[in-house]
């Protein structure tokens, strides 16, 4: 497990430029909170469904805002095979344009918004979906990948 903070930028690019040396696309999947309903319905579903994303070249991973100890707890008790990294900074969840305004019951405030980004080897995000579902949304993207 890999936290991301201001000070882990680098390390976060190390291991991006890694999973691009094998050649290998990435699915990712952010979540705002390892443990809740959603987020443990949303991470099953791409943990059944694993093996496909695998057949066609493609690695998930989780990110996060928990922390890596209740982000290892949630990967220990759902028995997830992917990595899930941690973004207490939300470094990552910007990045991918999953941090952003929502609302709940006329409320409006910032927050981490459910998504899910396709990146190829060479970088290129070939498609974003936000708001996503907790689940049923496996199906689709794999449908693009492959």
């Amino acid at each position: 497990m890999v936290e991301i903070s201001e000070s882990g930028r680098s390390m976060f690019k190390r291991w991006l430029s890694a999973v691009a040396a094998a050649l290998l696309a990435v699915v990712t999947l952010v979540t705002p909170a390892a443990g809740s309903p959603g987020c443990s319905k949303e991470a099953a579903d791409f943990q059944d469904r694993i093996a496909e994303f695998a057949a066609v070249g493609y690695q998930v991973i989780g990110i996060s805002p928990d922390k890596p100890a209740k982000l290892k707890d949630f990967e220990d008790a759902q028995q997830l095979t992917f990595p899930l990294l941690s973004d207490p900074d939300y470094v990552a969840h910007k990045a991918f344009g999953a941090y952003g305004t929502k609302s709940l019951y006329g409320r409006t405030y910032e927050g981490v918004l459910r998504s899910t980004t396709i990146v190829d080897e060479n970088y290129n995000v070939v498609q974003s979906f936000y708001n996503v579902k907790a689940t049923g949304h496996v199906d689709q993207l794999l449908k693009i990948i492959s």
